[in-house]
């Protein structure tokens, strides 16, 4: 079966005070920017209720622009545990509101997606910023950096699942273990 000429990529860099967004078309292996931007919730708001908002959202963006595939930030390892516990709650809500749409997730460590997009896994914000620009060809990105770095995890599985990289890293992309796999093998267990 011949690969799709033509996907849609929903990045997303997960959090619970702000969550970017960005979403890719790639259409004959060339991709370019559709949308891009960053969901800000209530610093008031309980945390479930933040929760309820980032399902709701990502569902928003996922009816309006009916991606194929969702590229997810994960989670890199921080000294405050708290911190890291509902960043990963943020991160599972989202990816359970693709999985309610059936949607492949794949999930990218952010020293993946910087090997990826600049050859360097500790390139800054600047310089992945910087290549963004050339890689799409834009004038200008969003002004938000968790836009930015949704815009850079979408390209990175773009680039993973093209083959293409300016990195050498060959991990992270779906394969056998990734979250669409699970799906496939185990419908029942998705509601």
């Amino acid at each position: 079966m011949a690969a799709p000429t033509e996907r849609i990529i929903l990045g997303i860099d997960p959090g619970t005070t702000v969550m970017g967004y960005g979403v890719l078309m790639v259409e004959q292996g060339q991709a370019r920017l559709l949308d891009a931007g960053a969901i800000r919730f209530t610093a008031a708001d309980d945390h479930t209720l933040r929760l309820r908002a980032i399902f709701s959202q990502t569902l928003a963006i996922i009816e309006r622009h009916h991606p194929d595939e969702l590229a997810i930030e994960a989670q890199f390892f921080g000294k405050n545990v708290q911190s890291m516990l509902k960043l990963g709650r943020a991160q599972g809500v989202a990816i359970a509101a693709a999985l309610h749409r059936e949607i492949a997730v794949v999930e990218y460590a952010p020293k993946r997606v910087k090997q990826s997009i600049t050859g360097n896994g500790n390139a800054s914000k600047e310089q992945v910023a910087a290549m963004l620009l050339s890689i799409l060809g834009l004038t200008a990105l969003p002004a938000s950096t968790d836009a930015t770095d949704a815009v850079a995890v979408a390209v990175c599985h773009h680039f993973a699942g093209t083959g293409r990289s300016l990195g050498t890293t060959k991990r992270g992309g779906g394969g056998k273990g990734g979250w669409g796999a699970f799906l496939r093998s185990n419908p029942d267990r998705v509601i």
